[in-house]
């Protein structure tokens, strides 16, 4: 059994509105770097080539905070929660409420085969990796379905999901003034493909029978830190109530705990 959380320290449940605030100002700060970046290769095409980094940027920022309002764990109210699920998605033109409905499923029944989320786990590499053009699109209909009777979910799932189109469609019409939108769009939805093999198939291929081996940690310095303490994924699904950022914390108090059962987390730079 793993140690209770009092024991490990209540102070990994606090975020702090400083934090707060940070989390929530990453991923449109990220957007306006796009903007500037985009402005700024209009007059000198290579740095066309920094747009990627951009995005990369902003998918870490947006799948950070949208990790821990779907964990309730970045300290929003109930109406901050369904408005940050909105905005957060649409800054990637994905479905906030769809990746709720399935990531909440993921943490209850994970390696079940009612978890559209976790169903990557068993695939292959490969296979893993040609699932990412369809795995948010599963993901959405598996929500829709699953809000049957429940009319404000939907709404927002609807909503969410006309997103994609609208964009690219606006991308399209405006290429002959600025390709950025539909640039940014195209990145964004291609993105999103790598979701599979990244946050599922990785931390979860060949998992075992406990929680304890069911998922994989990472522990480094410049790795962890770029992806903001998302590679602690043992921790996470252990004490999904932990803000991101307490994440690498929680994972030294836990050490002593973890190396008893004979865990090793991996080493990365």
């Amino acid at each position: 059994m793993t140690p209770p959380l009092a024991e490990l320290g209540r102070d990994l449940l606090v975020t702090r509105l400083r934090r707060r605030v940070l989390a929530l100002a990453r991923p449109p700060i990220g957007v306006a770097l796009f903007v500037l970046t985009a402005w700024w290769a209009h007059s000198t095409p290579w740095v066309w080539l920094l747009t990627p980094v951009v995005v990369f940027g902003i998918f870490v920022a947006v799948v950070t905070v949208t990790h821990d309002v779907v964990h309730r764990s970045i300290g929003l109210g109930p109406r901050g929660t369904e408005w940050a699920l909105f905005l957060c998605g649409l800054v990637l033109l994905e479905s906030g409420h769809a990746y709720r409905a399935t990531h909440v499923q993921h943490h209850r029944l994970f390696p079940h085969e009612d978890d559209p989320e976790g169903y990557p786990a068993h695939l292959s590499f490969p296979g893993a990796a040609l699932y990412g053009p369809v795995f948010l699109v599963g993901l959405w209909r598996w929500a829709f379905r699953r809000a049957a009777g429940d009319r404000v979910q939907r709404t927002w799932l609807v909503v969410e999901a006309s997103a994609p189109v609208l964009v690219l469609a606006t991308g399209a019409a405006l290429w002959s003034t600025t390709p950025a939108v539909l640039v940014y769009a195209v990145m964004a939805v291609v993105g999103s493909w790598v979701y599979p093999l990244l946050t599922v198939y990785l931390p979860h291929h060949d998992f075992g029978d406990t929680p304890l081996t069911q998922t994989r940690t990472l522990r480094g310095r410049i790795i962890p830190a770029v992806f903001l303490e998302l590679t602690y994924h043992l921790e996470h699904h252990l004490y999904p109530q932990v803000p991101s950022q307490h994440l690498a914390e929680l994972g030294r108090r836990l050490d002593p705990f973890l190396a008893d059962q004979g865990v090793r987390p991996r080493r990365v730079p």
